[in-house]
């Protein structure tokens, strides 16, 4: 009787969630060449083709797909088993940097259930744009971070791909004004060079309406139509409504959401953390 190995399941998971080898590695915090061999050991054990690699990236088979949905619920016990058996042991506070939308719109969904499982763990929250929390986990000051960062660039991570919409209040008007009434979360804010340059190329003079970091700011000021904004699509907020193509506006750069921890002596509580954050992204992603 052959038994599967859960290690070599997680690997799947990760290279079919991320349709990449080199993705997958840095998730894993592996080598490229030791997560193609734990897929070739498990196609081995299986004696079934999982993956196809072609010049587009990584596609499953059918086998691949079959396989898919039985190892996310396998992982998933063996998760479970050893966070019931394991909870009382983790205990200690977890810094964790976010970005001013994902604070607001992702976070509510990550945190209570990890909350509830892991009671001992005190989480120090701090919000900011993704260059200052970059800084702030470069030095020290943040045990986890979740960064937004050109997809093309991403060090981190990867959690998941999105692309900026422009978004401006319902029925309003804030689009066709000249120049442009554009309000952004912080002058930090990790889209602002995508949007200058998209802006520029499309010959379309712009102003900033606001100077003040808060998703709280940002969401009043364009349901006041006195701007539009440029937000991730899950983070649009009730009230504003995504712009279209009759609005003109130049198509952004692809964003990744990636997670920043440290490759070498993670606390228990930051890993427990750091593995919620990937399930519910992972769980977004199944969704969408």
């Amino acid at each position: 009787m052959k038994n599967l190995d859960i290690a070599l399941l997680r690997t799947f998971l990760h290279v079919a969630e991320t349709r990449s080898m080199t993705f997958a590695a840095q998730r894993l915090h592996m080598t490229q060449g030791a997560v193609s061999q734990q897929i070739k050991r498990l196609e081995e054990v299986l004696d079934r083709r999982l993956l196809d690699r072609g010049k587009s990236g990584i596609t499953l088979t059918p086998e691949g797909e079959l396989l898919l949905l039985k190892a996310r619920s396998m992982v998933e016990m063996n998760d479970s088993i050893l966070a019931a058996m394991a909870v009382t042991e983790v205990a200690g506070t977890v810094r964790l940097g976010v970005p001013h939308d994902l604070m607001v719109m992702h976070l509510p969904t990550i945190l209570p259930a990890f909350v509830k499982a892991y009671p001992q763990v005190e989480i120090s929250l701090l919000a900011g744009s993704s260059t200052e929390l970059r800084k702030n986990f470069d030095s020290g000051l943040l045990d986890l971070a979740i960064i937004e960062e050109p997809a093309v660039s991403t060090e981190g991570e990867l959690l998941c791909l999105e692309r900026p919409v422009w978004a401006g209040k319902r029925d309003g008007r804030a689009w066709q004004k000249r120049p442009l009434p554009i309000c952004l979360v912080s002058d930090t804010c990790v889209f602002k060079p995508s949007v200058i340059r998209e802006l520029a190329r499309a010959s379309i003079d712009w102003r900033n309406v606001l100077d003040y970091p808060s998703m709280e700011a940002i969401t009043a000021t364009v349901q006041a139509d006195l701007a539009v904004t440029a937000l991730l699509p899950s983070t649009v907020p009730p009230g504003l409504d995504v712009l279209g193509a009759e609005a003109g506006l130049p198509q952004l750069d692809e964003f990744a959401i990636s997670l920043r921890m440290p490759a070498h002596g993670a606390s228990a509580a930051s890993m427990a953390l750091a593995e919620a954050i990937r399930v519910e992204y992972a769980a977004k992603r199944a969704i969408s």
